[in-house]
């Protein structure tokens, strides 16, 4: 699933194309997404002029007028990307025209994303603190830990309804440099271990947004690039190979259902 550093690279690469420019003719190809797309979107969005482009979370957001967003989920394998669809390309669920030339196409082979207009913040559920905010910082993490003393520090990090769209891949990362467990329980935590994690999860997410966001599976930004982050992970989706730290073998375990990787060494 495409996390927060690819989310905002989309938005970076799709901004230079689409700000200011009206919206002409939309096509609804299939409306059977995660939340079936309104049967009056198209014709909602429309003639409208795109303002900004903007992430919450794991959402795009544009801007569109009269406070109203043009909402776009990329859920497990979305696409939502700058140009005409391949002709024949399978999947196109939405294609919208721009006035004066160019495209944007939305692609979702598993149909788990989502696509509508809203002005309502509780269209995008309950959200936590942006992890790359002003508010976001030790003193925060610190006090969600004393919050959720029983959950480990991995689970608290990955609910979006506390932080919002970390995620798995920066997760595991974030908590490798910072020497900490993903398996340990908030409760066990001093002052310092969290004051280096919340240093450790906004520099992970920075560097990871500066190398496009991770290419893992089929992600691509609004352009068509590929991400570079996956180049140096740490420790994600490592297990049995030589931490990049110390060169003791990376564990694998699941957590909450997700893969968890951790240098037994480095982290404590």
């Amino acid at each position: 699933m495409p996390e927060l550093p690819e989310v905002e690279t989309v938005c970076r690469t799709i901004a230079p194309h689409v700000i200011g420019r009206r919206i002409g003719k939309v096509e609804v190809r299939e409306r059977r997404l995660r939340r079936p797309i309104a049967e009056d979107f198209a014709a909602r969005l429309s003639g409208r002029t795109i303002i900004a482009v903007r992430r919450r979370a794991k959402y795009v957001l544009l801007d569109v007028g009269d406070e109203l967003r043009w909402v776009v989920h990329l859920g497990m394998s979305g696409r939502f990307c700058v140009g005409a669809p391949p002709p024949g390309l399978p999947h196109v669920h939405v294609v919208v025209e721009l006035e004066g030339g160019g495209q944007l196409y939305f692609r979702d082979p598993r149909r788990f994303g989502l696509m509508l207009l809203s002005s309502d913040d509780a269209d995008l559920g309950v959200l936590g603190v942006e992890p790359l905010g002003p508010e976001f910082g030790g003193d925060l993490l610190w006090a969600l830990t004393r919050r959720h003393r029983r959950v480990t520090i991995k689970t608290l990090l990955m609910d979006g309804r506390l932080i919002a769209g970390v995620g798995n891949i920066y997760a595991n990362e974030a908590l490798h440099h910072a020497g900490i467990r993903p398996g340990r329980r908030c409760a066990r935590l001093t002052r310092a271990d969290v004051g280096r994690l919340a240093e450790a999860v906004r520099a992970v997410l920075e560097r990871a947004i500066a190398s496009r966001g991770s290419s893992l599976l089929d992600y691509r930004d609004a352009d068509g690039n590929a991400g570079e982050f996956q180049r140096g992970l740490f420790v994600y989706e490592r297990g049995g190979e030589p931490c990049r730290t110390c060169a003791t073998v990376v564990r694998r375990l699941v957590i909450r259902g997700r893969g968890t990787f951790y240098c037994p060494r480095c982290q404590r």
